[in-house]
């Protein structure tokens, strides 16, 4: 059974149950699936004071309940709380699909080598939380990372995100590979699936939701 933490927001985390589900609905066999809604706030507080320690206790509290309900796997549909991934793997009940290593082998695979990140400020600031060792990491202007952090948030707030936001975002994204060199825009913040998808996304990128979904997938077939 899979499990996922809610919550986080909420959009990021119907977009991974609705991409579950219908894969499963494709491959007709049935899709187990345990949900538990973790706090947003409570995350942004623990980031915003870098308490990895704090963040991992609270995060495998949610995972407990997540076993308790059947789950073998769990995954954490946004990046920001992978913050404190190291401290919590070794504390987690059931084994965690890691986002951050998943976006790892896909950048390296693709041999990118410069590339910009567009989610929270703690994600921006943090280069990923130095999870991309070897690969430059192109950190937006202040006002830019100020302008991403703060659309981003209202996407996640909010569950959806208007045409504005995404052409503002494509824009910067379109400066940024112009003006530094960038090979491709990691999408890390999983609730920018609420406006971003194959048709619309001109600029180079990764989607970094889809990446999680197709890990999560393959570790939860069937042997």
């Amino acid at each position: 059974m899979i499990g996922i933490v809610g919550g986080l927001g909420i959009g990021a985390g119907i977009h991974y149950y609705k991409e579950l589900a219908a894969t499963h609905e494709a491959q007709q066999r049935p899709l187990q699936i345990a949900i538990v809604h973790a706090q947003m706030s409570r995350i942004f507080d623990y980031a915003s004071r870098q308490d990895r320690v704090g963040l991992a206790k609270y995060l495998a509290g949610v995972l407990a309940q997540l076993k308790g309900a059947g789950a073998t796997i769990a995954a954490i549909p946004a990046v920001t709380p992978h913050l404190c991934i190291r401290e919590l793997e070794s504390i987690a009940p059931v084994p965690i699909v890691n986002l951050l290593d998943v976006i790892r082998d896909e950048v390296l695979a693709r041999g990118f080598r410069r590339v910009a990140l567009f989610g929270t400020r703690f994600v921006i600031e943090s280069s990923l939380f130095g999870w991309l060792d070897g690969v430059e990491i192109v950190k937006p202007q202040p006002a830019e990372v100020d302008f991403i952090h703060d659309t981003y948030f209202s996407i996640a707030s909010n569950g959806a995100g208007s045409d504005g936001q995404r052409e503002g975002l494509a824009a910067l994204a379109e400066t940024l590979c112009r003006r530094d060199g960038v090979e491709a825009v990691l999408l890390a913040g999983t609730d920018l699936s609420a406006i971003f998808n194959e048709s619309n996304t001109g600029f180079p990128h990764l989607d970094c939701a889809a990446l999680h979904i197709r890990a999560i997938l393959q570790r939860a077939a069937p042997s």
